[in-house]
């Protein structure tokens, strides 16, 4: 990861951000906008995006310069499949990819790949977020996957970076998530002031579940762009241009074979280059 801190001196006055970062990185003033949007930006440590925002004298500008993660989507024969039979299929969703919804997302591309237009995601993961998806190839697959899902049959087991000290080697969240409950286990792999490798297990499947008790308990996932900056104990942490977090692992017992089926998904370079950054392992 690299950042780039300037310091606006008083002549860049009401100086607009956009024209300023253009002017200090040498860049157009589209590429500068693209910064923007990625939110890789921010003014006194707080995450800033509108172009037009007026600088001062003595404000600090954090830029991360990290290649961005949301690329053009890759082809349908460069998606990693990790699973597959005339039932499932299990793929390793990149970065800057939805996961359904979209023609470019991890779904078209798998429906191009294989020609089985009836494939459909059983679970999402956000658009930022890696690892193992299951697909389902035909509407009764998809019901029994959903229903095992639903009994808490299926072990979803993923890896995050975490903000500050994670306190306790093993731990157990247990809140409501927009009413209805929310169990996440969690080991800690490594920690330091910085940061925390995590081992998590969630139980069940609410929106953003980990994200949000991670945020709740104080410690967010490293690069979580829904959190101000000043959460983070430090600054590198907020400058990650993505949240590191990544499904690691998915298992299931098959409904129509009866075996299990268990998977994995390689730790993402950006992943592995952030551990490296905050000295874990």
């Amino acid at each position: 990861m690299k950042t780039r801190t300037l310091h606006v001196k008083p002549g860049e006055r009401r100086l607009a951000l956009v024209d300023y970062l253009a002017r200090q990185l040498g860049l157009s003033k589209k590429k500068a906008k693209a910064l923007l949007d990625r939110r890789n930006v921010f003014v006194n440590r707080r995450r800033t995006w509108m172009a037009k925002h007026e600088l001062n004298p003595g404000d600090v500008v954090d830029v991360s310069l990290e290649k961005p993660v949301h690329e053009p989507a890759p082809s349908a024969g460069g998606v990693r499949v990790l699973f597959e039979d005339e039932d499932y299929l299990v793929a390793d969703k990149s970065a800057g990819l939805l996961t359904e919804s979209d023609p470019s997302s991890l779904e078209a591309l798998l429906r191009r790949r294989s020609g089985a237009q009836s494939l459909r995601a059983v679970h999402r993961l956000d658009r930022d977020t890696t690892g193992c998806v299951l697909f389902a190839k035909h509407p009764e697959a998809r019901r029994a996957a959903i229903d095992l899902f639903r009994d808490r049959r299926v072990t979803k087991i993923y890896r995050a970076i975490a903000a500050g000290r994670w306190p306790r080697k093993e731990d157990r969240i247990r809140s409501t998530v927009d009413g209805q409950e929310a169990l996440t286990d969690l080991r800690r792999l490594d920690a330091n002031r910085s940061a925390s490798y995590l081992e998590i297990r969630i139980l069940t499947g609410r929106t953003h579940q980990i994200r949000r008790h991670l945020s709740r308990e104080g410690h967010p996932v490293a690069g979580d762009k829904s959190c101000p900056a000043h959460v983070f104990p430090d600054d590198r942490l907020a400058l990650l241009p993505r949240q590191m977090l990544h499904a690691y692992r998915l298992s299931f017992p098959h409904p129509r074979l009866g075996n299990e089926v268990r998977t994995s998904a390689p730790i993402p370079e950006d992943f592995e280059a952030a551990l490296r950054e905050f000295g874990l392992k």
